[in-house]
């Protein structure tokens, strides 16, 4: 009898060896494919400005340069957030960057600092009006300005003008742009699991480590 309790005992203790084991496999799996890289940089830069989530920014740079500041497009669009040199020249004169050049953008802090910047400045335009949102929705809202930071401010404020694309001239039913239809759909989804992962999930402890 004891030696069948001790046995019993024994296979209960691996069981939860093997549990273990896999959630720690799990847990760093997860870390590598959604890690908060340069997270000192993004909650900095990210909590100047209301309601631009951090986790947002963490699923952009994600989504542009795979975490590499090192990163360069086919358009000159450089480092973490992927920002082109004409972008960044704009950014910098009205954030008074003083001596920018457009190599400063392979610097993690500057990119951050910059792509913040810009994406609050995009929801201003896209999501505001008068202090107030112009859709309730938040997926919508979102959606207007990761499509005018993949496609340009310029011809999202057109798709809107547009029947074709929105009935309402407030939110795009439409994106013409099948690139960048691909590149909302992408960020939403990474944003969802971020939540998922940091604000509810198992890594939330790791925001603050």
């Amino acid at each position: 009898m004891v030696k069948k309790i001790k046995k019993r005992i024994k296979n209960i203790l691996f069981f939860v060896f093997i549990i273990l084991i896999i959630a720690f496999t799990a847990k760093t799996a997860l870390e590598y494919l959604y890690p908060l890289k340069y997270k000192e940089y993004v909650f900095k830069y990210s909590s100047l400005y209301d309601n631009l989530d951090p986790y947002l920014v963490f699923s952009i740079i994600k989504a542009e340069s795979g975490f590499n500041p090192d990163a360069t497009s086919y358009k000159n669009a450089r480092g973490l957030m992927q920002i082109t040199d004409d972008t960044s020249i704009w950014i910098a004169e009205r954030m008074k960057i003083e001596n920018f050049k457009v190599e400063n953008l392979y610097d993690p802090e500057t990119n951050i600092k910059m792509g913040c910047w810009y994406l609050n400045n995009l929801m201003q335009e896209f999501m505001y009006e008068d202090g107030v949102y112009v859709i309730e929705e938040e997926d919508e809202r979102k959606k207007l300005v990761l499509a005018a930071y993949n496609a340009g401010r310029g011809n999202v404020a057109l798709w809107l003008k547009d029947k074709k694309f929105s009935s309402s001239g407030k939110k795009l039913e439409v994106i013409p742009f099948k690139e960048t239809e691909r590149y909302v759909e992408k960020v939403q989804n990474y944003y969802l699991i971020y939540q998922i992962l940091y604000k509810d999930g198992i890594l939330k402890k790791d925001v603050s480590e």
